[in-house]
């Protein structure tokens, strides 16, 4: 199984396309953090852009748990989360923190689209490590067999400049371990 947590309304052909909105085009109605209605050790890759932020800083971890546990041994992990690295690189060339505020804070435009922690490369790799994923590396959007689907994965600011901007989603993928 492909499965696609948090698909909002990019809905990727081929993929079991998971939201808890059930007014989206979503093959399953569930909540990312629980994934009651998928079997452990079931999926061979679970791609999650732009979700994992939305969790509390002290739930982060169990909630990587889960989806450790949904991957078959040897799965694949896909993340995407906003770069808070890449997003203080762009405040400090433009001091324009409003254009940024979506990223640190969410969409906030329902109950859900609200950020409650941040990532950089380091803290997201430890903490992949310590519920047992192996082989951390950044992943290039362009070559995934799902990089026509213009998600946040390929946020750029300037936005929409994936030329010259700067990439301010960081794109890690993991392999479950035993």
């Amino acid at each position: 199984m492909k499965l696609h947590i948090g698909c909002g309304n990019r809905y990727i052909p081929g993929w079991v396309n998971l939201d808890i909105n059930r007014d989206l085009k979503v093959d399953i109605v569930d909540d990312a953090g629980a994934l009651g209605k998928i079997a452990n050790l079931s999926c061979d890759i679970i791609y999650v852009s732009h979700v994992l932020e939305h969790f509390g800083r002290h739930e982060f971890l169990e909630i990587l748990k889960v989806w450790h546990s949904k991957l078959k041994v040897g799965g694949i992990l896909r993340l995407s989360v906003p770069d808070f690295d890449g997003i203080v690189s762009v405040y400090n060339k433009t001091g324009d923190l409003p254009q940024l505020l979506g990223l640190l804070c969410g969409g906030q435009r329902n109950c859900y689209d609200y950020h409650k922690i941040v990532f950089n490369k380091e803290l997201l790799t430890s903490s992949l490590l310590s519920v047992g994923f192996t082989n951390i590396c950044e992943w290039d959007w362009k070559e995934t067999c799902h990089s026509e689907i213009d998600d946040y994965s390929q946020a750029y600011l300037p936005h929409l400049d994936k030329e010259a901007g700067t990439l301010v989603s960081l794109n890690l993928e993991a392999i479950r371990g035993i």
